[in-house]
């Protein structure tokens, strides 16, 4: 994951906290479910991200794999 990635997900879930202790404060509930959807949106946000960066370490893995692989063939 990105530093701007992590920044603009960090970002909107505090704002999203912020929106929701606003609304709590205010009895605003349309400004707490707000709060509560940006939070929840962030959080996925971050889970795509991690998938993201998983799948780039197991094609990493799998390239390292392959080209062992090949190496053991050339030496014999």
């Amino acid at each position: 994951m990105g530093l701007d990635d992590k920044i603009n997900n960090a970002a909107t879930n505090h704002a999203g906290a912020a929106k929701e202790g606003l609304g709590k404060l205010t009895g605003s509930e349309r400004l707490e479910r707000e709060g509560q959807h940006d939070q929840a949106q962030a959080k996925v946000q971050e889970a795509g991200e991690k998938v993201k960066d998983a799948a780039k370490d197991i094609g990493h893995n799998l390239k390292e794999a392959a080209e062992k692989v090949k190496e053991s063939f050339r030496k014999e």
